[in-house]
């Protein structure tokens, strides 16, 4: 009776969350119509690009030159780059381009590995600008993102507008190409009932512009993120935007606004992602308990329906496999990804050849994704306090360790470069600008 219940439960769970995401969201849509993505072409603020940057080696070059080749006044455009501890060439070569910048590019090093949160928080107190765009070390971002990113501002309650994030790496075979799949659908169709209600409650840190008086403003929380005196080195952008949305402000996005970000093209930095997706949802659903309910209803139910199923569904796989039912499981999985698929396929038709990829190629996501469930969802409650990258290749330093820091040096916006004495224990705290 108990295995029946949750059956029904799990199902009840994924029609919600469906109906939400792909009913709900583009029937809002359709409705609203230009209204979902109002812009205002003569608001032209100063903004600072700042790249969290760990392990990128000379890629790091390609991200900072295309924000500083963006369609945007270069004397309104300037990027600091933070170097969190690398221990590949990755400083020198941001360095080499930032003396070639013009005195566009800021380097700045921590004395000691901090992770992404604290590096960005370093970066917005070095800032001068009335926006901050939060860019990726890995992504390389289109010419009239910052451009498009800043028209969304349209009302002082806006803090916060994310770009669309698509594939770099869209055919190094099938992995990447499932994934251009799940990311195409991930911000055409998923996030539709949140942007209708300008309540996007995960804005990627890959692409996303904010309000700098917002992040000062909020600075104490996001500074000191920890979960029973454990300190918390992931999901920094779904903590930061649910932060804005609980704080009173709206979020947005728009589609005209395009990073690339390079994806994994191995099944273990695949997982090791998708392990640090499932701790950051884990967490941060968690959290949003205390305020999510206060917002929009249908918002609420949708996010407590996602939360729940998150937790239902490797059980519901478990209960599968007792019942011998899981090959019928994965025939239904196959079912709906095909169809999403075609989907998908007819959608981009008009795109260039080599901006999308067949409807075949989201099929594997119907084996990948009741594995990423089942076996993933359960380790991340029992790694909730693992302060790796994961993603690269060297293991950090974790804050809390004290550890003697070399002299560190610091590349200014006129290209200089200047010693600022030996540190240890903590990074250093620089005034808000």
């Amino acid at each position: 009776m108990t295995t029946h219940v949750l059956w029904v439960l799990v199902h009840m769970l994924a029609l919600v969350v469906f109906i939400n995401r792909y009913v709900a969201g583009v029937f809002l849509r359709m409705i609203r119509g230009t209204n979902m993505d109002v812009f205002d072409v003569k608001f032209e603020p100063t903004v600072t690009a700042v790249i969290p940057m760990f392990n990128e080696g000379a890629t790091i070059k390609e991200t900072i030159q295309s924000i500083l080749d963006s369609d945007y006044p270069h004397a309104k455009l300037k990027v600091i780059c933070v170097d969190d501890c690398s221990s590949d060439d990755s400083y020198e070569q941001a360095r080499e381009l930032a003396r070639l910048s013009n005195g566009r590019c800021k380097v700045i090093r921590n004395t000691k590995n901090v992770g992404k949160r604290c590096s960005i928080i370093r970066a917005v107190r070095e800032a001068k600008s009335e926006i901050i765009l939060s860019v990726d070390s890995d992504v390389v971002v289109d010419k009239d993102a910052v451009r498009q990113l800043v028209r969304r501002f349209t009302s002082p309650r806006i803090a916060a507008v994310g770009g669309w994030i698509d594939v770099r790496n869209k055919h190094d075979n099938w992995l990447t190409r499932m994934q251009v799949v799940r990311y195409w659908y991930a911000y055409h169709f998923m996030k539709n009932l949140e942007w209708s209600m300008r309540r996007v409650l995960c804005l990627s840190g890959c692409l996303t512009a904010y309000r700098r008086d917002v992040l000062v403003e909020l600075e104490p929380i996001l500074e000191h993120r920890a979960i029973c005196g454990v300190p918390i080195k992931y999901g920094e952008d779904r903590f930061l935007t649910r932060q804005i949305v609980k704080a009173g402000y709206l979020t947005t996005m728009t589609l005209t606004a395009r990073c690339y970000t390079t994806v994994p093209a191995t099944l273990s930095s695949y997982f090791s992602q998708q392990l640090r997706w499932r701790r950051s949802n884990t967490i941060d659903y968690a959290g949003g308990f205390t305020h999510v309910w206060r917002l929009n209803p249908i918002i609420a139910i949708h996010y407590f329906s996602l939360f729940a199923l998150q937790f239902a569904y490797p059980l519901a796989l478990i209960r599968a496999l007792g019942t011998h039912r899981f090959f019928d499981t994965m025939v239904i999985h196959m079912m709906i990804i095909a169809v999403m698929g075609v989907v998908y396929r007819y959608r981009v038709r008009k795109m260039p050849k080599e901006e999308r990829v067949s409807a075949v190629a989201f099929m594997p996501l119907a084996i990948l994704m009741p594995v990423a469930y089942a076996l993933l969802a359960p380790l991340a409650l029992f790694t909730l306090d693992s302060g790796s990258w994961e993603t690269r290749s060297y293991e950090p330093v974790l804050a809390d360790e004290p550890v003697a820091a070399p002299a560190r040096e610091i590349s200014d916006f006129a290209g200089s470069t200047r010693q600022v004495g030996r540190q240890t224990g903590q990074v250093q705290q620089l005034p808000a600008a």
